[in-house]
């Protein structure tokens, strides 16, 4: 069975990947049955023949799940469509802090809100 996967090239610490196509029973480093295209993560660097890749699962090799996503995400001239996460984690404390802040606001506003209904109640009596 033939499979398109990562080959790792590059030095230590610094890995970039060649895509290719091989026998699924090869090793990673062995020889390929043809190259695809290059990836680096690192720098969100890749340049992939798309149309190549297609036609290679459409004859029946399987992709790897990290190859099947750069596949997804790549654009019609083989580069990477990199969408940096808007979402920021916070670690406990922080989360702990923020709802901390959070409650405290919805407090005050509550309690504002109260305030604003007797100055009504208030008003009201004294009018009539």
């Amino acid at each position: 069975m033939l499979k398109i996967r990562l080959k790792r090239l590059g030095a230590k610490k610094n890995p970039t990947y060649r895509i290719i196509v091989i026998n699924s029973t090869t090793k990673r480093e062995g020889k390929p049955v043809q190259e695809l295209g290059h990836y680096n993560p690192k720098t969100k660097v890749m340049k992939l023949d798309k149309a190549s890749a297609e036609s290679w699962i459409k004859k029946g090799a399987q992709p790897t799940e990290t190859v099947a996503y750069l596949i997804k995400n790549c654009n019609a001239d083989g580069t990477l469509n990199y969408k940096k996460k808007e979402e920021v984690k916070l670690s406990k404390k922080a989360q702990a802090k923020a709802q901390a802040e959070a409650e405290a606001q919805a407090e005050a506003e509550a309690k504002a809100q109260a305030e604003a209904a007797e100055q009504t109640a208030e008003e009201a009596p004294a009018e009539a």
